[in-house]
């Protein structure tokens, strides 16, 4: 990966992955989280879904990324907000942070860089008990996705709604709730992306042209196959 001309085309992006508000909302009304609960938004990108994390009352939100460029985007965009910590730190080393064990964790289309049972294991180590982890999961929602719903996720061992469901079961979690993350939330994600690959292209060198048709690729590819795969957000709470 270029990750240069990546960053290139992601920087200052309002998020970095589908999602949308009413997301965050679905899932704090299912958690039922105390007045002035601590949560974390792990690997949080540019940091999109934090706002709606702070609608829960009195919360404290703690936000991290390993990417130094949405890192410094995150603190620019939230300086001066004493609800709001931004560090760097790696997914796997969650449990690790000074603020560690919390009362949820929201994990947005990320816990899959750990692997779906290796990430439920170390989310739980992060939260207290009783707390609620909240996470976007790559899914199959069609009983036999085609050649391009299955390419999409680029041999990554997706599962379907119940398989994902019984894994959280299994790794202890009583599952609270599940829902697709709907398309909106992917339109959030790539249209902004596509206004700005428009706006790169012209006189774009090589090696950024090949980032933009990449970029756009997704999208296009995403749209061809959103009937058939997408994201499954589950809210589970630690017993």
């Amino acid at each position: 990966m270029d990750w240069e001309a990546f960053f290139e085309v992601h920087k200052d992006l309002p998020r970095e992955g589908p999602g949308a508000p009413e997301d965050v909302a679905w899932a704090l009304d299912l958690a039922a989280l105390p007045e002035g609960a601590v949560i974390c938004d792990a690997a949080a990108g540019p940091g999109g879904d934090v706002p709606a994390l702070l609608a829960a009352r009195g919360a404290r939100v703690v936000a991290f990324d390993r990417s130094e460029a949405f890192v410094a985007q995150m603190q620019a965009r939230f300086a001066g907000n004493e609800a709001v910590t931004v560090c760097t730190a790696d997914l796997a080393a969650i449990a690790d942070l000074p603020q560690a064990p919390f009362d949820m964790i929201w994990c947005a289309g990320a816990l899959y860089f750990l692997g779906l049972d290796q990430g439920l294991s170390v989310m739980a180590d992060a939260l207290k008990p009783g707390g609620v982890l909240a996470f976007s999961e790559p899914c199959f929602f069609a009983e036999q996705p085609d050649t391009a719903a299955r390419a999409f996720w680029e041999g990554y061992p997706t599962r379907d709604t119940g398989g994902i469901l019984a894994a959280v079961s299994a790794a202890g979690y009583q599952v609270l709730g599940s829902r697709k993350v709907p398309d909106a939330g992917w339109e959030a994600y790539y249209q902004p992306m596509e206004a700005r690959i428009a706006a790169l292209r012209p006189g774009a060198d090589a090696r950024l042209t090949a980032m933009l048709d990449l970029c756009a690729a997704e999208a296009d590819h995403w749209r061809a196959v959103k009937d058939q795969t997408g994201y499954l957000l589950t809210v589970a709470r630690k017993p």
